[in-house]
């Protein structure tokens, strides 16, 4: 028996509720709840039009309410909490998870609604009390986070004694006809974008001006593409669970028309994540006046495009992988892992794109993974302290198969 709670409803979320449906011999019993209960009984539907005859249960749940969360645990009894909503949302689940006696699996971690700045800190600081109540929780099983540090923990299992310098790098060469959208959550993604950014070598943290370092990378399938150095969370577990490592970096690519976008959106004050007082009308009544507090980066999100609305016209694919150089046998060896996924082919079986597919399908394996009684462990845990082989098998019948490039150029 395999009682999953899902709590979101957005495109990782869609993907994984494809996943979880096409594997019912593993999930038994399966709900899905969100803010919006009538947006869960939309992806239940969407779901059953496939041809899937699958019961679902849906529920409203505010995620930020602790209380909300506990009454909802404690009817339904998951045996495992997946979280796919907000990063902002990450401690109530867990407190919640923690007093109803539930598992916990997120796919990215914990940041502050009022600060743009993310790091593992702030959920490793829960190891002991999950430890203390019997209960695993799994963090960043997405795919950067996620499958990221899988091919790490893959490489430093199979072809590495010493795995030294790690670069990740992620490339989107797809296109999805507009002017200006983002992948996933617009807030999230350019909180995430206009951060500085951040990289380990030599035992330190080094630091620089945001998408300032850069260079062209080759990707397969795809070609060169300019990759800007960026903070991303997973390099903060990676470096400290494979203390050998002594440069870990993180590369996504951006195309010039949506840097130039972006830099027009941060001189503007839209990508502003502080309160602002506006005087607006009233709808109803447009003669009289009323202030309202709004964050100029939560409006910005309200006009962008849907990310779940991109799939349909969007071709194209990504790239993602570790680019890894290490000893073995006390030579030098070069180690490449990446998949890439086509845009059309993810909408074609869940109406999503790539992004939120590759991000999904890991989501729904990592809790594959915990049901089946392959990763079970009391305490908080990334991705990369598991076993990574029953993974990494499940990557290639889930839709997102791994390639590897032995003692090629690395480029980095």
């Amino acid at each position: 028996m395999s009682k999953v709670l899902m709590i979101g409803a957005g495109g990782v979320a869609t993907v994984a509720a494809f996943k979880i449906v096409q594997n019912a011999d593993v999930f038994t019993e399966f709900m899905i709840a969100s803010r919006r209960k009538a947006k869960c009984d939309q992806l239940v539907k969407s779901i059953h039009d496939k041809g899937y005859n699958y019961d679902i249960k849906t529920a409203q749940v505010d995620a930020d309410d602790v209380e909300q969360l506990k009454a909802l645990f404690n009817d339904f009894k998951p045996e495992l909490v997946v979280n796919l909503a907000l990063p902002y949302q990450d401690l109530t689940i867990m407190e919640a998870c923690l007093a109803c006696g539930c598992n916990y699996l997120d796919t990215a971690n914990y940041e502050p609604k009022d600060e743009a700045h993310f790091e593992y800190s702030w959920q490793w600081a829960y190891k002991e009390k999950f430890e203390q109540a019997g209960l695993t929780a799994i963090l960043g099983c997405g795919f950067d986070p996620g499958v990221s540090g899988i091919y790490t923990a893959y490489a430093a299992k199979h072809h590495f004694d010493e795995i030294q310098y790690l670069d990740i790098v992620d490339c989107n060469a797809g296109n999805h006809h507009k002017a200006f959208a983002t992948n996933f959550n617009p807030e999230i993604n350019i909180r995430e974008i206009t951060q500085k950014g951040l990289y380990y070598e030599d035992g330190k943290w080094i630091e620089t001006e945001p998408l300032a370092v850069h260079k062209t990378l080759t990707y397969p399938n795809i070609g060169g593409r300019e990759s800007y150095l960026m903070h991303h969370e997973e390099l903060e577990s990676l470096v400290k669970n494979y203390p050998t490592i002594k440069r870990g970096r993180f590369w996504m690519t951006f195309g010039q028309q949506y840097l130039t976008y972006l830099d027009c959106i941060e001189n503007l004050g839209m990508s502003r994540i502080d309160e602002i007082e506006y005087e607006a009308p009233l709808a109803d009544k447009p003669e009289q006046k009323v202030k309202v507090k709004i964050v100029p980066l939560q409006f910005l999100k309200a006009v962008l495009p849907n990310p779940q609305d991109l799939g349909e016209n969007y071709d194209g694919e990504t790239s993602i992988g570790c680019r890894i150089r290490g000893l073995k046998d006390g030579k030098e060896h070069t180690y490449y892992i990446y998949n890439n996924c086509k845009h059309q082919e993810a909408y074609n079986e869940t109406g999503m794109q790539g992004v939120s597919y590759t991000t999904g399908v890991p989501a729904m394996i990592g809790t594959m993974m915990f049901c089946k009684g392959l990763w079970r462990k009391p305490g908080v845990w990334n991705v990369e302290e598991f076993d990574p082989d029953p993974f990494m098998e499940q990557l290639n019948k889930q839709g997102l198969p791994w390639h590897e490039v032995f003692d090629g150029d690395l480029e980095l």
